[in-house]
């Protein structure tokens, strides 16, 4: 699983395809009148049809700790200034559940939850407790996290968070593993079974003073998808939205071609893609070890880290899902990763509508059934440490 204190994933750099030229001959056409002379040498107004040019806009932001993309097309009903401001409107919703659920605020939601575990809120019944009580949203995405975790078998682990620290591998990055002696001191706190949820009275609490919940690994796809409901709800037909690894398109492009989204190199250069694939109404969520990691000697070490462990996962260099949703994607990737190839493959064909490509610990790819005819190769990934 992705195991991150924030939300950022910059591991990836999705390559889209937004189809050649800026503007695209497309319908509906619009009647422009212009003035002809008639035999009384009187000016009348026809009408003519000119047709309509979509033209392509690309908007930028942030949220998550992550670089935020949105590209869509213009049609008759909504110019580049209306696209703009769906998909700024977009944005405010990634700000609004960020500060749901980060821990990297202590007023969030999710720090709340950190903060006040079972033995400080109540121990006969925790849950009533008002300090227990959450936003729908908030519950949402950790009945999915806690789901994901036990389909698992905790190769993702809703508490991956009890190890922060431990590795350093954001700004405070520090490229020395941690002592053994504190993995081991940590890894008894680390366990989804700790966090209680009763779904029905928005209620969630963690039993264990030293257990810490993340949603590093799930709610940025959440967040994709909610974005992807603000930008449709304005009535736009072709998009896609991306926040850093985690993608999410619809509609076909003017030209009646799919959105297609290249998968980057592991070890070739930044945003080189060995691979692509097209996307219709789905989601793509990648996990990948080669930005958020340092290299000592022949062995890498980076922020993807086996929650059963506590060690960096050593089975696969990126795992790339395809989805219905990002939020789906992004639940299976991480724990993908974590399993290898062999495990990782029947996970995901046990998902209804899923699929994943591969890069596995000695740079072969692996590609499930669901994707065989789907995915392009490119090339063969650059190989190396």
């Amino acid at each position: 699983m992705t195991h991150q204190p924030r939300f950022g994933r910059l591991a990836l750099l999705l390559v889209l395809s937004c189809g050649g030229a800026e503007h695209v001959q497309s319908s509906p056409m619009v009647d422009r009148p212009i003035a002809v002379a008639s035999d009384a040498g009187n000016a009348v107004s026809v009408a003519v049809h000119s047709p309509f040019v979509a033209e392509r806009v690309w908007h930028e932001g942030g949220a998550m700790g992550t670089h935020l993309g949105f590209a869509g097309y213009t049609d008759a009903s909504h110019d580049a200034a209306a696209l703009h401001g769906a998909f700024d409107a977009a944005i405010v919703e990634f700000k609004r559940l960020e500060a749901l659920m980060t821990t990297w605020n202590a007023a969030s939601e999710l720090s709340r939850l950190n903060a006040d575990h079972s033995e400080a809120i109540g121990k006969i019944n925790p849950c009533e407790n008002p300090r227990a009580r959450f936003s729908p949203e908030l519950i949402e995405v950790l009945v999915a996290a806690q789901r994901a975790s036990a389909q698992s078998g905790g190769a993702f682990d809703v508490t991956f968070e009890t190890l922060h620290g431990l590795w350093k591998f954001d700004e405070d990055l520090d490229p020395h593993p941690p002592r053994e002696p504190l993995l081991r001191a940590r890894l008894p706190w680390v366990g989804y079974d700790r966090l209680h949820l009763e779904p029905t009275r928005q209620c969630a609490y963690i039993v264990g003073s030293n257990t810490k919940v993340g949603l590093g690994g799930i709610a940025k796809g959440y967040a994709v998808d909610k974005a992807a409901a603000v930008i449709r709800a304005a009535g736009v037909k072709s998009f896609f939205v991306q926040a850093g690894g985690d993608l999410f398109a619809e509609g076909h492009k003017p030209d009646g071609s799919m959105w297609s989204a290249g998968i980057r190199d592991p070890r070739g250069p930044a945003g080189k893609p060995f691979a692509s694939i097209e996307l219709d109404s789905h989601a793509f969520s990648t996990a990948g070890d080669y930005e958020r990691s340092y290299v000592i000697g022949k062995k890498r070490y980076h922020h993807i880290l086996d929650p059963r462990t506590g060690q960096p996962a050593n089975k696969s260099r990126s795992v790339t899902v395809w989805a219905p949703t990002a939020f789906e994607a992004d639940a299976i990737d991480d724990a993908v990763f974590v399993m290898g190839p062999e495990k990782g493959l029947r996970y995901v064909e046990s998902m209804p509508g899923a699929g994943a490509v591969i890069v596995d610990a000695k740079n072969r790819v692996w590609v499930s059934e669901r994707l065989k005819g789907k995915v392009t190769l490119l090339a063969s990934p650059t190989d190396g440490v």
